[in-house]
Parts: C-alpha cells; structure tokens; sequence
C-alpha cells in the first residue's frame, strides 16, 4: 500500500469517463468543423463512418441520431445525412419548464428579458413604420387609463413587447422571446411579483410609443429600462426577501 505522502507525488492523469457514442459524437462534430462543411453536404453514410471509426455500427447510429436532435443534421432515404443549419433555440425551447426552474434561474431569464429589450432599441427605431406605431397606440388604447394603479395585466405585456420584438425584423430574437414567454406568464401568474409599484420614474406604454415617435434611440433605450424596472424590482425585491 502506498503511504499518504507517496500518493501525492503520483502524476495521475483523470480518467475519461465520457461513453464511447459522446466520443464519436464529439468526432463527428469536430470533423464538420474541420472539413468545413456547409448545410446541402453530405456526410458519410453509417457503414462508412463504422470502417473510418472502428467501432459498431450502432455506435454510429446512436451518435447520429443525437445530431438530429440537435437539428445539425437531417436524413432522407436518397441523400443519407447531409448537413443542415440548426434551429439555435431548439434545445432551450425543449427545456425551458417555468414550473421545474429554480428562482435564480428564473431571475437570469428576467434579467435576460432585461438586456435583450434595453439592446433592442435601435433596431426599433431603424425599422419602425408608421404602420407599426400605428400598431402599438392600438394596442395601448386597450389598455386601462391609469395603468400605474394596476398590476401587470399579461396580456397587455404580451401584446405590446411582442410587437416591439416584431419590429425588431430579427427572427431569431422573436423566436427567442416566444420561447421564454411561458417563463414570464408563470412568474406573473404565481405571483412571484409583489404588488403595485408606484416608482414615479416608471415608464408606461403609452409613454414609450411617444419617445418612439419623437425621441431618439438612447431615450427609448432609458424610458425601456425605466419601464421594465417595475417588473423587475418587484419580483427582485420578493425573492432576495425570502
């Protein structure tokens, strides 16, 4: 037996415990990579992969399998497997469960929420029409006269953010804004946000789709954090609370 000290001068190295399917995997991946390969190429077929790779192929079948899931890959009975550019969210759209995340999750996503609405302001202000303006003053009227005095009402949240995202004209922030927003509908609901605030710098809707009308990119950018600070406050303040 080796005393305490003689085992602390051994140089071990860790073991590898990945599975022999993450390591083709990994290859498979790192050899799009390298090769550069582009979505419409084709990869090799399995029985191909089995003689370069020297393993079984149902290894093989495995680790491609996987790279469907993660939409890097798609197969037709003509072509085999060729490449294909993935749907970035997919995966997150997957795992996102507002019920089963913890709260420190669930603040990352509102502060999340936070930069992406604060960022999207110059693309706002390029690609706003007077069609969309038009838009967001319908969506305001429905709205109640006095909205400092009530607590969030979703839908509105829902209806005018969603149309802010749809100006953005960047699909990949809409997308990423329908998959967070059951998050946001489960803190709303559940009442993790403590009631009104009456924070006199709190920006409303209406407010906002004046700046965008009259103001400039860095007014819409402070007036958007001003506004979401309500939200982001109240539910902040109830969890550091508990």
């Amino acid at each position: 037996m080796l005393s305490k000290n003689k085992t602390t001068d051994l140089n071990l190295q860790a073991v590898d415990s990945s599975s022999l399917v993450d390591k083709v995997e990994q290859t498979l991946i790192d050899l799009l990579i390298s090769e550069k390969l582009n979505p419409g190429d084709q990869i090799p077929k399995e029985l191909e992969l089995t003689q370069m790779l020297g393993v079984s192929r149902t290894v093989i079948r495995e680790a491609l399998n996987r790279l469907r899931t993660l939409g890097i890959i798609e197969s037709t009975k003509r072509k085999g497997s060729t490449i294909k550019s993935p749907n970035l969210l997919f995966m997150l759209k997957k795992s996102l469960i507002p019920n089963i995340l913890d709260k420190s999750t669930l603040r990352d996503v509102f502060e999340l929420r936070l930069v992406i609405e604060i960022g999207m302001s110059d693309l706002i202000f390029k690609r706003a029409t007077p069609e969309d303006i038009a838009e967001l003053e319908r969506i305001v009227q429905q709205e109640p006269v006095s909205p400092r005095d009530v607590l969030f009402d979703v839908e509105h949240e829902v209806a005018f953010h969603g149309k802010l995202y749809e100006i953005s004209g960047n699909q990949t922030l809409m997308d990423f804004q329908t998959i967070l927003l059951p998050a946001f509908r489960y803190v709303y609901d559940s009442g993790l946000i403590e009631g009104k605030d009456h924070d006199a710098k709190w920006v409303s809707h209406h407010e906002l789709v004046q700046i965008l009308k009259e103001g400039s990119p860095s007014k819409f950018r402070n007036a958007m954090r001003k506004h979401l600070n309500r939200h982001f406050k109240g539910y902040f303040k109830k969890t550091e609370e508990e």
